[in-house]
């Protein structure tokens, strides 16, 4: 589905990011991978290296909340791979809090996270997707950008605010050969998480899901996988959800 594909995925050593990391490259990508983390923080992921070979693994450690870390990222991807197919995009900084405990420091950090690590990203991806000759961009969100829960302001209106982002995005760029879509999970853990999930967890997603579960992340990445191959040609500017049933 992504062979030969130089997808990059930020926030790659997340739960989200690591599952993706191993999926793509079993679809036949090959990757770029970011965190601000060391690689030596997950061995998982950099096993993978060592199984593939830097033909199709690149680690670059940088935090793209800032403008010279995703300058320096994209940089790196263009000097390492010469093109870049398809981005990513995992980052996020989650505060929960109501409104009046929710300092403008802790607001501005959430938005900084949902939001701006994405367009900070885009800014600097795009111009190689255009010399590439396209590509496709898929932004993670969450369905607390279109579900309020209590106490959820920063991160839901980060959420909701990189839904449109996203959409606006596409239509900006369509004519250059790049889509943009959004994947929206609900509640979703590694294998490892879900395996010491608590009874009282459990018994909250069977009431609150359709499904009756909590989903696992490759259940998401398989999603971006799709958006991100050639079989979505077609599909831009839409929001996927993968979330259960949560919002019925």
């Amino acid at each position: 589905m992504l062979e030969e594909k130089i997808i990059l995925i930020t926030g790659a050593l997340g739960q989200a990011g690591r599952s993706a990391a191993r999926l793509f490259l079993e679809k036949g990508a090959r990757l770029a991978l970011c965190d601000r983390r060391p690689l030596a923080d997950a061995p998982e992921v950099e096993r993978l290296r060592e199984q593939v070979g830097d033909r199709r693994f690149l680690f670059i450690e940088a935090d793209v909340c800032t403008e010279e870390g995703a300058a320096a990222l994209i940089a790196r991807v263009e000097e390492h791979y010469g093109r870049l197919d398809g981005l990513y995009h995992n980052v996020y900084t989650n505060v929960w809090k109501p409104l009046l405990d929710l300092s403008l420091t802790e607001w501005e950090e959430t938005l900084k996270g949902t939001m701006t690590s994405a367009y900070l990203v885009c800014r600097e991806a795009v111009p190689l997707m255009i010399r590439s000759g396209g590509g496709s961009i898929v932004n993670t969100s969450s369905i607390l950008g279109q579900v309020p829960k209590k106490g959820c302001l920063a991160y839901g209106a980060g959420k909701a605010g990189l839904n449109q982002f996203t959409r606006v995005l596409a239509v900006d760029y369509a004519a250059s050969g790049i889509r943009a879509n959004v994947v929206v999970p609900g509640d979703f853990k590694s294998d490892e998480v879900l395996a010491r999930q608590s009874e009282k967890s459990r018994q909250a997603m069977r009431e609150e899901t359709l499904a009756g579960r909590s989903g696992r992340a490759d259940e998401i990445n398989e999603v971006a996988a799709f958006l991100l191959s050639d079989a979505a040609s077609y599909v831009t500017a839409s929001l996927y959800t993968v979330d259960g049933g949560y919002r019925l």
